[in-house]
């Protein structure tokens, strides 16, 4: 994997992430509100639908496609859907092979000469997503964890992922320093393996738990194997006070990744709602991030596309990205933004 990963230190562009996979799979006809495991389900009930998905965001230009595995756990997959341990191991380690097929099938259809050979990065989320209770958003539940608790929680997910082949691990919307502890001491039980840390925050100075976002930037510190450390999936006009607030603290051998979504509010029953709020566009914040020292940056209409910053060039890049309910079409138009690629290719997208 290392060797994979040393073909992207001679370009300084930043990486772009594939989009909201829950959000293309409900637009291919998935039903996962409610459902626990979300995504997760479609590895043993419609794999293809998966597989579609990423080549979707492939076609669209992302360089990295992220496991359907998010809400994916062993006893998730034993309490739900009423498999033997090893069946849900296996079908943990589907999640990069899925990934992997439609990474194959893009090349081998012929990429864009100008597009790297993407990656795969295996998605774990908080405990609090295993939970279902929008506690991945409060981090309450770390309050009668201990680091130890959290790192046995963790440790069949990154196990199954790094197995499998993943070229990196994404450590995604983590609400509390606890668990972010466990997840960087966890993370060097497997020596051969590079990660991204992002974290839920509730303002522009405080990760989800009350916790200061310089103490998580600093936990974040404490690991060599760590590629990246941000923010996903809170409010946009939270990135700018959270890159600030931390900017100096940041690890030179460290960039950001950012990947706030849309604005909108989440509500476990019903879903994704417009907030009452009047915010500013992203196309707006996206010149305040330039503004602090951002490199490349993106925009598309009240949505980003997900960027990851340049994981291996000397100075850390700060673009922006979006976490939920973003499109192969915004991904699309983010490529032609940041790469001047043919947006054409974003009325590209039917599948066979």
């Amino acid at each position: 994997m290392a060797s994979h990963l040393k073909a992207y230190t001679s370009d300084n562009g930043p990486l772009i992430l594939d989009g909201g996979l829950a959000t293309q799979l409900e637009a291919q006809g998935a039903h996962l509100q409610g459902d626990p495991l979300w995504s997760a389900r479609l590895l043993q009930t419609n794999p293809q639908a998966i597989r579609d998905a990423h080549y979707r965001f492939l076609l669209s230009g992302a360089d990295v496609v992220t496991t359907a595995t998010y809400q994916a756990s062993i006893p998730g997959f034993i309490r739900h859907m009423d498999v033997s341990s090893e069946s849900a191991r296996e079908l943990l380690m589907s999640g990069v092979q899925l990934a992997k097929d439609s990474v194959r099938r893009f090349v081998s259809d012929g990429r864009p000469t100008e597009q790297r050979r993407p990656l795969v990065a295996g998605s774990v989320g908080p405990y609090g997503a295993f939970l279902h209770n929008g506690s991945e958003y409060t981090g309450a539940y770390a309050e009668e964890m201990s680091v130890e608790d959290l790192k046995v929680w963790h440790r069949s997910q990154v196990e199954c992922l790094a197995a499998a082949g993943a070229d990196l691990i994404a450590f995604e919307t983590i609400p509390s320093l606890k668990e972010a502890s466990a997840l960087v001491e966890l993370l060097r039980e497997f020596p051969n393996s590079k990660a991204w840390l992002s974290f839920s925050c509730k303002d522009g100075r405080c990760i989800s738990d009350g916790s200061p976002f310089t103490d998580a930037v600093q936990i974040a510190n404490r690991s060599t194997q760590l590629v990246a450390v941000g923010v996903n999936c809170c409010c946009p006009a939270f990135v700018e006070p959270l890159l600030d607030y931390a900017g100096s603290l940041l690890s030179p051998d460290m960039s950001w990744v950012v990947y706030p979504n849309s604005g909108e509010e989440w509500d476990t029953q019903q879903g994704w709602l417009k907030s009452g709020k009047t915010s500013a566009s992203i196309a707006e914040l996206c010149n305040t991030w330039m503004n602090q020292g951002a490199s490349l940056i993106g925009e598309i209409n009240s949505f980003s596309s997900v960027l990851f910053s340049s994981i291996f060039s000397e100075k850390p890049l700060y673009p922006p990205g979006g976490c939920c309910r973003v499109s192969p079409a915004h991904i699309a138009e983010i490529r032609r933004q940041l790469r001047g690629s043919d947006a054409s290719r974003a009325s590209a997208l039917q599948l066979d």
